[in-house]
């Protein structure tokens, strides 16, 4: 799959999450696999470009191409300046939030409440298309509620726009994660379009990921919540779109391994108090299907300094790989 300049290979994108696509999350999903990884969503809004948390988000120093910036908000002129400012913070690609479900989001009528909009939908994308000399993506869901799928008419006027290419979540804004997504939408809007399209919603293994390809006809895949704690599934993925065989699942020490070093960089990335608030929930997503798992963040998440939480994680997953049980229980 080919976005403007930039070929995506493989054809496995890692999903925007707010909370969660940072820029530690997004290098180690690149090195296990990913074809693209785009950020989490960052706000149009001048004022706040300076916060802490902006600053965060705008870093993409060092960071694998081609880096793909998701930005979020409603007023044309407001989108478009705020793609210029991420293209000069090192952005390659500009991902417009179309399909966030999230109340607050909505209610500013940002996400997939724009899709309620569709004269306002191509105002601003228009609008960012011709602000940035980089492809310009967009991410949608299939409609605003059940009886309200219109996501064939707003990615035509995405086509029509300029965007170099579409993502599609399988669900309605009502639905927001609930229920199961559907994928005949997505395939409707695939034989429609001429620009590449991607599908989204409940992509969580390799037969998964080929299934809803064939079904879709699409060119690419969004992984979101189940790489949470998994982020070698886009090796997975990827290797069985390639040979049609199943990787077996990592051994527990590069488990530690991988997890070890993501901490270290959610550490040096957020500064210490910080990182270690942050990687507490990624301790969950990785043990949560590990023996012990309720002990283990128990006493995981009162770790307040790096050296502890690192330690404590060690400790768990050699406990784990040498087959005794990790000694967690008297400590929570």
């Amino acid at each position: 799959m080919r976005i403007g300049p930039h070929t995506i290979e493989p054809a496995v994108v890692l999903a925007p999450m707010a909370g969660v696509t940072d820029k530690p999350f997004r290098v180690l999903c690149k090195r296990l696999g990913a074809g693209l990884c785009v950020s989490e969503m960052t706000t149009s809004d001048p004022r706040l470009w300076d916060t802490p948390k902006s600053r965060h988000r705008m870093d993409h120093d060092g960071e694998p191409a081609p880096v793909s910036v998701q930005i979020a908000g409603t007023v044309p002129s407001v989108m478009a300046e705020a793609a210029r400012h991420n293209v000069g913070n090192g952005a390659q690609l500009i991902d417009i939030n179309m399909g966030c479900p999230a109340k607050k989001v909505c209610n500013a009528w940002a996400g997939s409440a724009l899709m309620r909009e569709p004269a306002l939908v191509a105002e601003i994308l228009e609008a960012v298309v011709g602000a940035v000399d980089v492809p310009v993506t967009l991410k949608i869901r299939t409609g605003w509620a059940a009886d309200h799928r219109n996501a064939l008419e707003i990615a035509r006027i995405a086509e029509a726009s300029g965007i170099a290419a579409l993502a599609i979540h399988g669900r309605t804004r009502d639905q927001h994660y609930n229920g199961v997504a559907e994928y005949d939408t997505i395939a409707e809007v695939k034989a429609a379009l001429s620009i590449p399209v991607m599908a989204n919603g409940d992509i969580d293994s390799p037969r998964k990921a080929r299934a809803v390809l064939a079904h879709t006809g699409c060119d690419a895949v969004l992984v979101g919540r189940a790489a949470q704690g998994r982020p070698w599934l886009f090796r997975e993925i990827a290797h069985y779109l390639a040979t049609g065989e199943e990787l077996p699942p990592p051994a527990l020490r590069e488990v530690r391994d991988i997890l070890l070093g993501h901490l270290e960089h959610l550490h040096a990335f957020y500064g210490e108090p910080k990182g270690v608030r942050i990687a507490r929930k990624h301790l969950g997503w990785y043990a949560k299907d590990r023996p012990e798992n309720a002990a283990f963040r128990a006493v995981v998440n009162r770790a307040e300094s790096a050296r502890a939480q690192l330690e404590l994680t060690r400790d768990y997953f050699d406990a784990l790989a040498a087959g005794v049980a990790p000694a967690l229980l008297a400590a929570a």
